[in-house]
């Protein structure tokens, strides 16, 4: 069983940063595709970034060259480093985790997920 929780998002002004981290307890990410989703109200949760086990990196189109995914192996957590933030990033972010592996998952391909962190990017 893996435990997921997100932390990091807050309030922000267009054009400004933030890094959202997430946590996992039990096995160790590398064996899992990870990703982060978000979801924006009135609207359905999305693939922002996805990991996979050979490190392989998946960006959704709107995010490409402004958030970057990574993961830290020793302490088990994974990290999404966001930078020019624009009103429409404004969501909450989740993260999940894939036993399979895929490279590109969907919400109902991921096994956990965590409760989410709230991003508000002010315009």
């Amino acid at each position: 069983q893996v435990q997921l929780a997100e932390f990091g998002g807050g309030l922000v002004q267009a054009g400004d940063s933030l890094r959202l981290s997430c946590a996992a307890s039990g096995p160790t990410f590398k064996t899992y595709t990870v990703a982060w989703f978000r979801q924006a109200p009135g609207k359905e949760r999305e693939l922002v970034a996805a990991l996979s086990t050979d490190d392989e990196t998946y960006y959704t189109e709107s995010v490409k060259g402004r958030f970057t995914m990574f993961r830290d192996g020793a302490k088990n957590m994974v990290f999404l480093e966001m930078y020019s933030l624009k009103s429409e990033d404004t969501a909450v972010y989740y993260c999940a985790a894939d036993r399979e592996g895929r490279g590109t998952p969907t919400v109902g391909d991921m096994d956990y997920w965590g409760k989410g962190t709230s991003v508000t990017v002010l315009s």
